[in-house]
């Protein structure tokens, strides 16, 4: 294998990677470390619009995401499955609870999928931090483990699944194993990058991705988590289930 380049007319269609997390997961690092890789087409959340037009929810920056993103579902859909005219790669950053219950996922079989997990209390703590406590369906952890058993069940095999604990601890080893999982080169760009923000990144950046766009590469081991309210810790552990079985399968 080699690291991707710009394709010409005669090359194979590119790579769909569709990588599905709950919020506050390492998505960004990881899609910022893909998008390091020479003919990568990024899409951050195209399906974040049409889940604010859908369920009315009162996110940071609605407006301006339902103004520059795509607010119909079915035509978000088919921009995940468009042509992108000299991409090797078009890496997808997703939300699991962007979908609605009981979705058709059959569009997702054109994908190559992989699963983003965080412990939950980590999760919760992260979002403390920025002064919310969401509720249970926000976090997208049982709509990630639904579609990981669909998935795996699909491609005869259990998909890929990151831990953001270790990512963080030890991205080469992590990246390595997820690229030939899903049939790329790693490429050592992935691990560093310039600090700043991307035109490729959504408009809710501003809001959550101060961190990120300070961020130069992958940060080391984390700290253990604050301490949760009585409310958040009720819904970590609600989560943790299905964290365990996902976790299961972590690289």
């Amino acid at each position: 294998m080699t690291p991707f380049a710009p394709s010409d007319k005669d090359d194979p269609a590119p790579l769909r990677l569709a990588v599905w997390s709950g919020p506050r997961s390492l998505a960004a690092p990881l899609m910022r470390s893909f998008a390091q890789l020479p003919g990568c087409v990024v899409l951050d959340e195209p399906l974040y619009a049409a889940f604010l037009a859908r369920t009315g929810a009162r996110h940071p920056l609605r407006e301006r995401i339902l103004a520059q993103g795509e607010p119909e579902l079915d035509r978000a859909i088919a921009r995940c499955l468009a042509p992108a005219p000299g991409a090797r790669l078009i890496y997808q950053k997703h939300m699991t609870r962007h979908l609605p219950e009981g979705a058709d996922l059959e569009w997702t079989d054109a994908l190559t999928n992989v699963f983003l997990i965080r412990d939950p209390a980590r999760v919760l703590a992260s979002y403390v931090a920025k002064g919310i406590v969401p509720e249970l369906w926000e976090l997208g952890i049982h709509q990630q483990l639904e579609m990981f058993e669909r998935a795996s069940d699909m491609l005869g095999r259990a998909c890929p699944v990151v831990d953001a604990e270790d990512l963080r601890a030890d991205p080469e080893r992590v990246l390595r194993a997820l690229c030939e999982r899903v049939g790329i080169a790693f490429d050592a760009r992935m691990l560093r990058w310039a600090p700043g923000r991307r035109a490729y990144e959504g408009p809710w950046g501003a809001f959550w991705y101060d961190a990120l766009e300070e961020s130069t590469g992958f940060i080391g081991p984390s700290a253990p988590p604050a301490a949760l309210t009585d409310e958040a810790a009720e819904l970590a552990e609600a989560c943790r289930p299905a964290y365990r079985m996902l976790r299961a399968h972590a690289l």
